[in-house]
């Protein structure tokens, strides 16, 4: 099997893919980590080169494309929000044995676990607080709708509901087990 997991930032997309993987013995890519291996240079320096969005999915879609490629099956791939829009989505329709899979949860439950990162993607202090705890809760469900569309796409949607990671994969492996009979 071929899975391509994708979720709002935070949602657990690599923690839950990560555990995934290891409990059904597949390989397992961060996609943001394999983009920057394959450009030598960090994401925040690579999407400052295109002064839009798409335009950066379109540069980074060859990382996409080699990993299907290369990987023929029995891999977990981590996507970012945006994994299921045009460049990518165009790549991962192609491939009808692959899984698609959206996390969603509570904006709460994402809040609580949120990483922050710098522009060397290394984590770096939370800035929430109970001030503005309310403007990140805004923004994460404005994320959540505007990927949503998107991720409305995939063949299985999982809401985690405050899961746990180690949790969540293990209703996931349930699932696929479904799927595959």
């Amino acid at each position: 099997m071929k899975i391509i997991i994708v979720g709002v930032s935070c949602v657990g997309k690599s923690t839950v893919g990560r555990i995934l993987a290891d409990e059904l013995g597949y390989k397992f890519f961060d996609f943001d980590i394999e983009v920057e291996k394959y450009f030598n240079s960090h994401i925040t320096f690579l999407k400052n080169e295109y002064p839009l969005e798409i335009a950066y999915r379109e540069k980074v879609s060859v990382v996409l494309s080699k990993i299907l490629k290369e990987n023929n099956n029995h891999f977990i791939l981590a996507m970012p929000p945006s994994g299921l829009m045009d460049h990518y989505w165009r790549l991962i329709n192609k491939d009808d044995r692959l899984i698609t899979i959206a996390l969603w949860d509570k904006a709460k439950n994402i809040l609580d676990r949120i990483t922050f990162y710098d522009d060397y993607t290394k984590p770096m202090e939370s800035p929430v607080t109970k001030e503005n705890e309310k403007y990140y809760l805004r923004e994460i469900r404005l994320d959540m709708e505007y990927f949503g569309r998107s991720h409305k796409k995939a063949e299985i949607q999982k809401d985690i509901d405050g899961k746990s990671a180690l949790q969540a994969a293990d209703e996931l492996k349930d699932l696929l087990s479904a799927e595959e009979r």
